[in-house]
């Protein structure tokens, strides 16, 4: 089967396919990428009244 394809084609396919993988799941990493700065504010938050109170 990789006869048939020269490295250029071949090399074409795999960026191709790379990218639309990332074009596809784009808004999940974005989705991920906000969950866990919400959840990093939320945790300073929780933190800084245990500070105060020391």
């Amino acid at each position: 089967m990789f006869a048939r394809l020269t490295l250029p084609q071949l090399v074409f396919a795999v960026v191709l396919g790379i990218a639309g993988g990332m074009y596809i799941y784009q808004p999940i990493f974005e989705q991920y990428s906000r969950e866990q700065k919400e959840l990093k504010e939320k945790v300073k938050l929780l933190q800084e009244p245990e500070e105060k109170r020391s």
